[in-house]
């Protein structure tokens, strides 16, 4: 079985993906700022938005746009403390399960308010033990 660092060096082998332009980048600002929430989660998604756009994507009014800030595995790890206490259910679920969440974060969750969140904490935990 690969671990996550060689299944991204495989992949990156068999589908190189494009070099990160400028203008990419400049596509990226422009969804961030689109009136749709959709299209901002878009750029939520995106594993090459800049540390400065993904702090503002997760102050965005839209829980799903910080959701996805939350559940992508390159948000800056600042960035992911400053969604533990966000006051999305979902939010705070997806950064649960995010495996790039730094352990004061998950420390953090064990003791969120939610049922829900707190169950998804100890699921990933049960799944770090199976092995």
């Amino acid at each position: 079985m690969l671990t996550a660092e060689e299944a991204r060096a495989l992949a990156a082998t068999q589908h190189p993906a494009p070099p990160v332009t400028e203008s990419k980048i400049a596509r990226l600002r422009l969804l961030a700022a689109d009136p749709n929430p959709k299209i901002r989660e878009s750029a939520a998604s995106s594993y090459h938005a800049p540390d400065d756009l993904m702090a503002q994507l997760a102050a965005d009014p839209d829980a799903g746009v910080r959701g996805c800030v939350a559940r992508n595995e390159s948000t800056p790890c600042d960035i992911l403390r400053s969604l533990v206490d966000d006051d999305s259910e979902q939010v705070r679920g997806w950064l649960a399960v995010n495996f790039y969440v730094p352990a004061d974060v998950m420390e953090r969750l064990t003791d969120d308010p939610s049922e829900t969140v707190r169950s998804l904490v100890r699921w990933k935990s049960e799944l770090a033990t199976v092995g």
